[in-house]
């Protein structure tokens, strides 16, 4: 067993990481680190953990853990890691956005690797940190890696893509509101979205040349879960592309082509990204679905750790969609 700490985990995904370490067979979470919740059950926060852990929220860390989870706000990573050490041999997998780009990646010695396995699997395999990657940057880089694979990301590639109300954290708002959200859809943030630095850097680096995104975000009236649709102008056919796409993921096995259209249901629950394409004239459509807090978040991080750890890489992670 390897001991694991989480550092905030009173928010959504904080939430989704103790329930999946918890029933992980090969990690025991030592300390779940709060400096507003100190010694009140985690079940009071998280009222479904009732029965399942005695643990309490603790402001003490144990520096010694084998694995520590930042799931803290953006911005808050890197001011944590500056007042607090963990060994050397601690693996560090960090939520936020802090070190997802290569110009912010390197922290104390220690290189953060871009936590995309279907993208960076050799590198995640030998890493002792990683950036987890974002929610709708996860989504949107699934679907368009196997064609920057294959250097055909040559046209602007139009983005819309709608979240749950989970996406936006446990934090009250006026947009998460319940008479707000329900029988509500708006969009956010649009063309400059923060998760568009990330989704380009990989795409450019697979595509070799900068690519052309635009990027639409947008509030849904539902919990959990991401749709996303992008076109862009493809000359191949159909066969062609879909080649592309199971060849690019054959050994990916949380990612999916299907051949019929997906829903967002077919994921939510799911550490799975399932994908469809649709060719009309010289446009090819490709939808993918993520459930937002588990493959866009927390089953994602432990995705990594399994790969680092040399564990079966789904392991805990056989999870059932809630599709009723």
């Amino acid at each position: 067993m390897k001991t694991a700490g989480i550092i905030g985990g009173s928010g959504y995904t904080g939430g989704e990481l103790i329930r999946l370490i918890l029933t992980h067979p090969r990690i025991d979470l030592d300390f779940v680190y709060s400096t507003t919740r100190q010694n009140s059950p985690l079940s009071d926060t998280h009222p479904d953990l009732l029965g399942n852990t005695n643990l309490c929220f603790t402001n003490k860390i144990n520096n010694q853990v084998e694995i520590v989870f930042l799931c803290l706000g953006h911005g808050k990573s890197l001011k944590f890691l500056e007042k607090n050490i963990f060994s050397d041999s601690t693996i560090i997998i960090d939520l936020s956005n802090d070190f997802r780009l290569n110009k912010n990646n390197t922290f104390k010695g220690r290189k953060f690797i871009y936590g995309l396995p279907e993208y960076k699997k050799e590198d995640i395999i030998s890493a002792n940190a990683i950036a987890n990657p974002g929610c709708f940057a996860t989504v949107i880089q699934l679907s368009l890696l196997p064609l920057a694979k294959n250097r055909l990301l040559n046209s602007k590639v139009h983005i819309n893509a709608t979240t749950g109300s989970t996406g936006a954290g446990a934090q009250f708002s006026s947009t998460k509101h319940f008479s707000w959200r329900s029988n509500n859809l708006s969009w956010y943030k649009p063309f400059t979205h923060q998760h568009l630095g990330e989704i380009i850097e990989t795409l450019s680096n697979l595509q070799n040349n900068e690519t052309n995104l635009i990027f639409i975000p947008n509030r849904g009236n539902f919990t959990r879960g991401i749709f996303s649709t992008s076109y862009l102008e493809y000359k191949g056919t159909i066969k062609e592309a879909k080649k592309i796409y199971n060849d690019f993921y054959l050994n990916a096995p949380f990612t999916h082509i299907s051949e019929n259209e997906i829903d967002l249901k077919n994921v939510v629950n799911s550490n799975n990204c399932f994908i469809h394409l649709y060719k009309h004239e010289n446009l090819l459509l490709i939808t993918s679905v993520i459930d937002n807090l588990i493959k866009g978040a927390s089953g994602q991080a432990i995705q990594n750790v399994n790969l680092m750890m040399g564990w079966n890489e789904n392991l805990g992670l056989k999870l059932k969609s809630s599709i009723y």
